[in-house]
């Protein structure tokens, strides 16, 4: 008989979700699905606002990314008055959404995922989280903590506020960099490369401990996308979208304004979130499907353009044995910190620009387009906001394409595959789900709000027949 494995809530993620796993008679994975439970509305809600609020408004869509939404609010009211910002305002931006990607980054590598690279699936969920791993690995957890605080000291330091900032603005920022912020922040800069690089360090031992998962975690060929520089570099806030196949042939790359050209949405009955698509392929996951986020943009890139990043890239791409792509979600957890290396060196550059104190940040200019797409690379991925305006900058449309609804049809392909890896015979152990979990985790999705797991974190598994009847139920926690 047929049986289906539910595991809700799924832990140590931002936001609410279920995975359901539906098994066949001989107990094999038949199918596999991530389930986002939440609705919010958030485009709704901005209908009638006006473009001047944009930025403010969206930084409250999520507490771990808000600085990418602003940001990108920000891009598309500058499109939306028609004018360039100026540069000090460009670099100011760069730095805030780098910090931010630190920040995020850290929170993900060393608070939501570490417990498990570092104490094993299998360890007791009552050790495997957070305040075991302070407990084992006191270092790490440590240089975790801290190395999200300099991520949220130089956003403050910047935008005056770490959570929530409303200092970008259309055509430019509110207020300029000073030089004791400067200099603060220069000096934060040596403590958090030193940490970054001892966690580089323990890649050896993480990777010798998961044989099994790297393979299983999401190791399919698909399309990758994000920014990238004029030059091909590592890009976080302008350039051209690119697309590029898991064997590194570039198939797309348009101005990222034109997204619509390449990217389409698809809703399923079962999720309150899309599906995009790289249409000219299709929209089912063996052509249409890409990953975004930290793995994609170290694929896409052909340099990270600073020192110590390029060399950790070069390093990264050996990962398969031949220097090319590197197609296993497992790795992710890789990217990430490579990601927070080249923040922290390309921040130390920023600060060295001539105008970077420049206190000619804003230029004023009044609704002169009827649209504007905004975009940056958020943590997650690229992001993207989209408006329309009436003559007084009033709201009338808006869709905002997220990162991770762009990897959701990666994310159901992983815990399938995952689940299919696992699974034997219908048997399941806390073990086996704690690993479908983080399939998921590996892609640190990004819901709406964080979740965090204390101890045996609330969980629900029920076995249904066909039609429905609950043969087996086991629940944890409260």
């Amino acid at each position: 008989m047929s049986r289906t494995i539910t595991i809700d809530p799924v832990t140590r993620i931002e936001g609410h979700a279920t995975i359901t796993i539906r098994l066949n008679d001989a107990g094999a994975v038949a199918d596999a699905r991530f389930h986002v439970t939440e609705f919010r509305g958030f485009e709704r809600i901005c209908i009638g606002r006006s473009i001047w609020e944009m930025p403010g408004i969206t930084a409250r869509i999520c507490g771990i990314c808000p600085v990418s939404h602003s940001i990108s609010a920000a891009r598309a009211g500058d499109a939306i008055l028609g004018v360039e910002i100026p540069p000090a305002a460009v670099h100011l931006r760069r730095i805030a959404n780098l910090a931010s990607l630190i920040q995020s980054h850290a929170l993900s590598f060393f608070h939501l995922s570490a417990a498990d690279l570092l104490m094993g699936m299998d360890e007791e969920p009552s050790r495997r989280n957070l305040w075991g791993l302070v407990a084992h690995h006191p270092e790490v957890a440590r240089g975790g903590i801290r190395l999200r605080q300099i991520g949220q000291k130089i956003v403050s330091d910047v935008a005056g506020e770490s959570i929530h900032p409303s200092w970008a603005v259309p055509g430019g920022v509110r207020e300029p960099l000073s030089p004791e912020g400067r200099d603060r922040i220069a000096a934060l800069l040596p403590e958090g490369l030193a940490i970054v690089r001892g966690a580089l360090g323990m890649l050896d031992g993480i990777y010798a401990r998961h044989e099994a998962e790297i393979t299983a975690y999401g190791d399919f060929p698909s399309l990758f996308a994000g920014l990238t520089a004029s030059d091909g570099g590592l890009e976080h806030y302008d350039g051209s979208l690119r697309f590029t196949d898991s064997a590194g042939v570039h198939v797309d790359e348009l101005s990222p304004e034109h997204y619509a050209q390449a990217v389409t949405e698809r809703a399923e009955p079962w999720s309150y979130m899309t599906f995009p698509y790289y249409h000219p392929h299709g929209d089912r996951e063996g052509g249409g499907m890409f990953r975004v986020g930290p793995l994609a943009r170290l694929n896409i890139c052909d340099r990270a353009g600073t020192p110590e990043a390029d060399r950790e890239l070069a390093a990264f791409r050996q990962v398969r044995g031949a220097g090319g792509m590197v197609t296993g979600s497992f790795h992710y957890h890789h990217a990430r910190l490579i990601e927070i290396l080249h923040a922290l060196e390309r921040i130390g550059m920023l600060l060295d620009e001539p105008d970077i104190l420049d206190r000619h940040v804003r230029s004023e200019a009044g609704v002169n387009r009827p649209a504007g797409v905004g975009f940056c690379e958020a943590p997650r991925g690229t992001l993207f906001h989209d408006y329309e305006v009436d003559d007084d900058g009033i709201v009338s449309r808006v869709n905002l394409l997220i990162a991770t609804g762009m990897n959701n049809l990666a994310i159901n392909r992983t815990i399938r595959q995952v689940a299919a890896e696992f699974i034997r015979g219908g048997e399941f152990t806390e073990g086996i789900l704690n690993r479908i979990e983080h399939g998921v985790r590996a892609y640190d999705p990004c819901l709406s709000c964080a979740t965090h797991a204390y101890g045996r974190m609330p969980l629900r598994v029920m076995l249904l027949g066909p039609d429905g009847t609950v043969l087996d139920e086991a629940k944890r926690g409260r």
